[in-house]
């Protein structure tokens, strides 16, 4: 690093639910983090991770999706999403070209017209556009109409110009010191991330109006003395008795698969044989209460 000078700084990542950010992060850090769905409003919560490199580190922050708020999860969602912008050294704000570009990014566009921030345009998911002359051609349009500072194309889950992407993000930070350790990939606690890939794993399999009413709580988490296994023991908190049966599922076929699927991943995580233990409550409303979600950790 003779001659060159360390790059440190903050980078946000917003845009509408469902556009790629959670992907996208992941695949720049290199490490699965932040959970992923087909489903819109998938992350709740800021997270952080961590991408070092000999002569720069990137601190991304996962920001829960710009939308519309419905209660007072929704609300939080917001803030969060909005606080971010005011902390950070530039913001990435990614498109679902695929979808197009519509009401929702436009909205997103006029509220980033009051932020001195540099902004980079990324429209995302080109590995499902035919034409990709075309979803380019709009892509511009719109970067040139907001005035954004750039503009790339890419696709996160293949990785299509996720490199080009780096580099224009790291242009953008101040000569600083490193934040984190290197081997360090976020900072947020294991028991958040475990309970963010039960989550994960519910909104894969269950039905469209169950997974928003959706949380977890980790009761328990401790390592065995006498073998290398952690015990954990989770709730899942639903907002209807209807849901805890579906969640449940004939037999409990479900939530055995739910815990499957997460054992799997969190196993991976941790790297250790883990043994998992999930329970399904009804809670109602939590969503707007404020001590369920101060518990649940939506602080």
């Amino acid at each position: 690093m003779i001659g060159r000078e360390y790059r440190s700084g903050f980078a946000a990542i917003i845009g509408r639910p469902n556009v790629g950010k959670s992907t996208l992060m992941n695949s720049l850090v290199g490490t699965k983090i932040s959970i992923i769905s087909d489903k819109p409003q998938t992350t709740r919560n800021r997270i952080q991770c961590v991408l070092s490199r000999p002569d720069y580190q990137v601190v991304f922050i996962d920001t829960p999706g710009l939308h519309r708020p419905r209660n007072k999860l929704g609300e939080y969602m917001v803030r969060v999403a909005r606080s971010a912008l005011e902390e950070v050294d530039v913001i990435v704000f990614i498109v679902d070209i695929h979808d197009g570009i519509g009401g929702g990014d436009r909205h997103i566009a006029e509220e980033l017209r009051q932020v001195k921030t540099p902004i980079i345009l990324v429209a995302n998911k080109i590995d499902m556009v035919q034409n990709i002359e075309e979803a380019e051609r709009r892509a511009r349009d719109f970067w040139e109409q907001a005035e954004f500072d750039e503009m790339i194309v890419v696709s996160a889950i293949n990785r299509t110009n996720l490199d080009k992407l780096e580099s224009i993000i790291v242009s953008y930070l101040p000569v600083g010191p490193k934040y984190y350790p290197e081997d360090m990939v976020t900072d947020q606690p294991e028991r958040f991330i475990v309970a963010e890939l039960i989550r994960e794993k519910a909104l894969e399999l269950l039905k469209e109006e169950v997974p928003h009413g959706i949380g977890v709580e980790i009761i328990s988490f401790k390592e065995r003395t006498d073998k290398n296994i952690i015990d954990i023991s989770a709730t899942i908190y639903c907002e209807k008795k209807s849901h805890r049966g579906i969640i449940i599922g004939k037999g409990g076929n479900m939530l055995r698969e739910i815990g499957s699927r997460a054992r799997a991943d969190i196993e991976r995580l941790l790297g250790t044989q883990v043994f998992l233990d999930l329970w399904v409550k009804v809670r109602q409303n939590w969503r707007d209460n404020l001590i369920d979600l101060r518990n649940l950790g939506y602080e």
